[in-house]
């Protein structure tokens, strides 16, 4: 598969559907303004950034993206990411961090590392994204507060000191506006019959229209919303800091990976035949911010609340994500006055309403009934996110899980020397086989079946209970049928555990290796000297058994005579 497969194709298009693409196209863009208006301010740069963002992102991405659903623009979780890059570099190195971000993210889907995100465990996901939630949630006390406290590195204790701060002079116009939008958010959701209009865009009117009222005179606006999209221009990049840039640049990729393709993933779950191409998503998410940061936007990635209403507004194809860019570009050339008149209050409380909504309630209470270590990884990603950061985060709770993972692979391994199950994998010990193992036992003979994985995280319980043998026994029978996967660590426990009973004048037979043992065993050359050129080595248990008898019949003999 070479460039080819992750460039445009006319299959991407069906003009049947053309209707429905267009009514959730204008649908999502409703939705989509004050968000990229607030997320802009949040970050802390001009609401033309966050509008540009959403408009050549959106239809870029779209264009080139792996997804027939996905809205792609300015979302929360990337905000959490920028504003410390923005208080360290400043606004105008934004576009730099996109330009380069998006060209890691091509080369990320040139060699086809977008399948790779499937192994991330949804603990991990979920603990990721609630923490975001909450992330957002505290960036928006400041604008919903009307204070500001004195600014932190970790945005819950920046939080925390703008609620102190709000507390010592509280603000009622700016708290009440706030208030109202989300209460109009809730209760208009909860109307059946008039859900069909974005309740965003419900509140953005009615708390803009309150805001007229001359007790709201003091309350801080948008500002700076021109009309039309900035000319395309060239970043400007700091070489002398190429070794930070690079460093920043990469966090934003990992993250804009991370969640564009986690978002598609969801929209992959609402539809029925639909599933994403996530080497596509990956290149078409790096084009939309290489073409972004020409245009002075801020990095972009998929942004899960657009997209999951764009499935549900009824969307069939890519082509309701480019109307979605082109209905907010007709906005920004001919309403751009009106934002102006958006009161900050109005779209913090919308944000914090959209936060709520990301927080997954019913995945959080699943993953804490289900087992204790995925409660913990849970737990503890969320935590990394809210306290520290996101990238943090994710590699703090990847390395849990796989820790916790181990510890939970090596208990499966279970060694038996005596109830032995059947040589079959799905049978039991027939009655013949049961007495076999019965006269066993009164012969110089045992036989341990070994069930589960032999891998570096059980190697040495392997090795340590292999060599708790009784007196007088001088054959030992492996019997390997449920063992489905062995690794390097494995292995060498097995040779080493061969050698130490040999020394000790034990023989050992192994029966029943299963194809991914054997095929390593052979192609590293341990089978031949494990099983003295395969002599010691059978398909089954019975032919070893009937192997050790035999040997052991000879060796009565040659000491008899």
């Amino acid at each position: 598969m070479g460039i080819r497969s992750l460039l445009p194709r006319a299959s991407d298009y069906q003009l049947e559907f053309l209707g429905a693409d267009i009514v959730a196209g204008v649908t999502v863009a409703v939705i989509a303004l004050p968000l990229a208006l607030g997320f802009a301010i949040t970050v802390g740069v001009p609401p033309v950034v966050g509008v540009t963002t959403a408009i050549v992102g959106g239809i870029v991405a779209a264009v080139f993206g792996g997804s027939s659903f996905q809205v792609t623009g300015p979302t929360g979780a990337m905000t959490v990411v920028l504003i410390p890059l923005v208080a360290r570099y400043g606004v105008a190195a934004l576009p730099a961090f996109g330009l380069v971000a998006g060209v890691v993210l091509i080369l990320a889907a040139s060699v086809r590392v977008g399948r790779y995100v499937g192994f991330v465990p949804w603990p991990v996901i979920t603990g990721f994204t609630n923490g975001i939630a909450v992330i957002i949630i505290l960036q928006q006390l400041p604008i919903v507060l009307g204070a500001a406290g004195e600014p932190a590195a970790s945005t819950l204790v920046a939080g925390t000191r703008t609620v102190r701060a709000f507390i010592t002079s509280p603000g009622a116009p700016t708290v009440t506006l706030a208030v109202v939008t989300v209460a109009v958010m809730v209760v208009w959701t909860r109307l059946p019959r008039v859900k069909v209009v974005p309740a965003s865009m419900i509140a953005l009117v009615l708390g803009s229209g309150l805001s007229l009222l001359e007790w709201f005179d003091g309350v801080a606006r948008v500002s700076g919303v021109p009309r039309g999209l900035p000319a395309p221009a060239v970043p400007l990049m700091s070489f002398g800091a190429g070794a930070d840039l690079a460093r920043a640049a990469l966090a934003v990729a990992i993250l804009a990976a991370l969640e564009s393709l986690l978002s598609a993933m969801v929209a992959d779950g609402q539809t029925i035949e639909e599933r994403h191409d996530p080497d596509r998503e990956l290149f078409g998410m790096g084009v939309a911010n290489v073409v972004v940061g020409f245009f002075g936007g801020m990095p972009a990635t998929g942004a899960l609340a657009r997209t999951a209403v764009n499935v549900r507004s009824g969307a069939r194809t890519r082509v309701a994500a480019v109307i979605h860019g082109l209905v907010l570009l007709i906005i920004v050339l001919f309403l751009a006055p009106l934002a102006t008149r958006i009161p900050l209050a109005v779209l913090g409380g919308i944000l914090v309403v959209v936060a709520t909504r990301m927080i997954e309630s019913h995945s959080v209470r699943t993953i804490l009934r289900a087992t204790r270590s995925d409660a913990f990884v849970l737990i503890l990603t969320m935590g990394v996110t809210i306290v520290f950061d996101l990238i943090l985060a994710v590699e703090v709770g990847m390395i849990a899980a796989g820790v916790l993972f181990i510890v939970r692979m090596s208990r499966l391994l279970q060694i038996s020397p005596e109830g032995l199950g059947g040589t079959e994998p799905s049978q039991h010990d027939t009655l013949d086989e049961a007495r076999a193992e019965i006269e066993l036992g009164r012969e110089e003979i045992i036989a341990y079946r070994i069930d589960g994985p032999v891998f570096f995280g059980a190697a040495t319980r392997f090795f340590d209970q292999m060599l708790k043998v009784r007196p007088g026994v001088k054959v030992i029978i492996l019997r390997m049928r449920r063992v489905p996967v062995m690794d390097a660590t494995g292995l060498t426990a097995l040779q080493s555990l061969i050698e130490a009973l040999g020394r000790r004048h034990i023989l050992v037979l192994v029966s029943g290796l299963q194809p991914q043992p054997r095929a390593m065993l052979e192609r590293t050359g341990v089978l031949d000297q494990i099983s003295r050129n395969r002599h010691h080595l059978f398909a089954t248990s019975e032919e070893a058994i009937a192997h050790a008898r035999a040997h052991l019949h000879r060796e009565d003999h040659e000491a008899a005579t």
